[in-house]
């Protein structure tokens, strides 16, 4: 069984429409996308006084769009949903972090 399956997604990498895949923009587009949610999810780790509100809403506002942009496109491009979705999620995490701590800055005044 295991055999089977690893036979057929070896016979798809080796496929034309595999490579003719690798070089089109629905995949190197999203690709080049995937450095907003990564340098986002590494920026959980600073601290939250350097967020930027603005910025945040901004690229929530545009994740947003281009999610249902990759879903309404035909043929649907899922790896570009996936990295909005992706981004969406850790926007709103930022989002999140800087509420609270601008909340704990009040009462601490």
């Amino acid at each position: 069984m295991a055999g089977v399956i690893a036979r057929k997604a070896i016979d798809h990498l080796k496929s034309k429409e595999f490579r003719d895949y690798l070089t089109r923009y629905h995949f190197w587009g999203p690709v080049a996308n995937w450095g907003l949610p990564i340098a986002a999810i590494a920026d959980m780790k600073k601290s939250p006084e350097i967020i930027s509100g603005r910025m945040t809403f901004a690229l929530c506002c545009y994740s947003l769009l281009f999610m249902r942009f990759a879903y309404k496109v035909q043929p649907r491009n899922w790896l570009l949903f996936a990295c909005h979705l992706t981004n969406e999620s850790a926007q709103l995490v930022q989002a999140s972090r800087l509420i609270k701590f601008n909340m704990e800055k009040k009462t601490e005044s």
